[in-house]
């Protein structure tokens, strides 16, 4: 029964056919394979299949559309395998074929590859890596013979073939890796083809974080030996506001310092974390079987590139740490801050509360020197008034007379207009 014509989610196509993509080749027989892993950050849409249409149109094919991410076309003397990730590329070449038996590394599948178009592909390489598939029956000794270094290896896929690899750069500057087929389907062979690939890959890309997680490590104990300087002053109260303020400046400079070494360092860890996810997994997936005098696959691994990662995540946790102690530290400091501040302030309303009722008290002292003197100027006016009246005979009231009756008046009228032009004063600037 068809469905019915109901509305389409935008990504239902691409979500159903995810789990499908990227699938393992089907190897039957003898295959040598070349593995180029370039480290390219984000590139602008369409670099890397513009650089692969160039490749098919010399081998007579179509160029692929702009927004591909994975492709696996045979062209002819090889065939090539791209897969496009966050920040790296993949670019592996696969030739059918029988190999020599004792030298079967000398004649990889990058010979087949136009040279001047390989000079051309974008990004820093950080994996090369020549995978030899091969159902010929070889000895443990005869198999160390073929690589530079101690090799590792076990059986896998249930005991239907081995890997073998060095995990080393050889003279030709790739790694190397040998799978035996002794009884594997094409599929399993593929299979087990991915994973190697993959091991080598994404160790190298986890391995990324290392070097940057060293180089940090010393910065962060200088960072902890100024916070712990600076809690150790802090918890010195010795009342000093400058001191304080200039310990907040300091503590502030080591936040920022941490924060940019975290933010510089973050996506390198989580990058880290989630590509030694997909080695381990890789790793179980070969389903390793012990050879007797070998190391697995899994054992080095666990020897080598666990300790690297444990490295990364306790630089990542050290400066989590960090940028909690730091918080706290600014936030106690900044409080202390806060609270001698305030007591300032406090002080400085306490003295300006004194300032003002000093002043108050000198007006009211003033205002009561300024009715005495404008009394007294008023009074000897009075005082001339009742002589100059004595002399004339128009009044036989002695001046001192008239000047005693007139005291009591002239202060009650000069004490309350200077009261009311007090209050008129008040009340304008109000």
């Amino acid at each position: 029964m068809p469905l019915p014509p109901l509305p389409q989610h935008p990504l239902r196509a691409a979500v159903a056919g995810e789990v499908h993509a990227r699938p393992y080749e089907s190897l039957g027989g003898p295959w040598r394979v070349s593995h180029i892993a370039m480290v390219t950050g984000e590139l602008a849409p369409g670099t890397e299949t513009a650089l692969i249409g160039d490749l098919f149109k010399r081998f007579g094919r179509g160029a692929p559309a702009a927004d591909t991410v994975y492709l696996s076309l045979d062209l002819g003397p090889f065939r090539l395998r791209w897969e496009r990730h966050t920040e790296f590329s993949t670019w592996t070449f696969l030739v059918p074929g029988p190999v020599d038996a004792s030298r079967p590394f000398d004649h990889p599948a990058l010979e087949r590859v136009p040279e001047d178009w390989l000079a051309r592909l974008p990004g820093q390489l950080l994996v090369a890596m020549h995978v030899v598939v091969d159902p010929r029956p070889r000895t443990v000794e005869e198999i160390a013979g073929l690589f530079d270094g101690r090799i590792l290896g076990s059986r896998v896929g249930g005991g239907s073939g081995a890997v073998f690899t060095d995990f080393l750069l050889g003279a030709d500057g790739c790694g190397h890796a040998l799978i035996v087929d002794e009884a594997m389907s094409p599929g399993l062979a593929g299979r087990t083809l991915q994973r190697v690939l993959e091991i080598e890959t994404y160790r190298s890309m986890a391995l990324l974080a290392l070097s940057p997680a060293q180089a940090t490590a010393p910065r962060l104990t200088a960072i902890e030996q100024g916070v712990t300087a600076a809690m150790a002053h802090l918890a010195e109260d010795d009342g000093d506001a400058g001191r304080d303020r200039r310990l907040l400046s300091r503590l502030t400079g080591l936040a920022a310092e941490n924060e940019r070494l975290l933010s510089g360092l973050s996506y390198r860890l989580s990058a880290s974390r989630a590509y030694h996810a997909i080695v381990q997994r890789a790793v179980d997936d070969l389903r390793e079987e012990r050879l007797e005098g070998l190391q697995t696959v899994a054992e080095f691994l666990a020897r080598r590139l666990a300790p690297a990662m444990r490295t990364c995540e306790y630089v990542g946790a050290r400066m989590e740490a960090l940028s909690k102690r730091l918080t706290r530290a600014g936030d106690m400091l900044r409080t202390r801050v806060d609270i001698g501040l305030n007591e300032n302030n406090r002080d400085l309303l306490r003295s300006m509360n004194t300032r003002a009722e000093l002043q108050l008290r000198l007006q009211e002292t003033v205002e009561g020197l300024s009715v005495v003197a404008i009394s007294y100027y008023l009074l000897g006016l009075v005082g001339y008034l009742a002589k100059g009246l004595k002399e004339a005979g128009l009044s036989p009231v002695k001046p001192e007379v008239a000047v005693l009756a007139a005291l009591p008046v002239v202060l009650g009228l000069v004490f309350v207009g200077v009261r009311r032009l007090r209050k008129a004063v008040v009340h304008t600037d109000g």
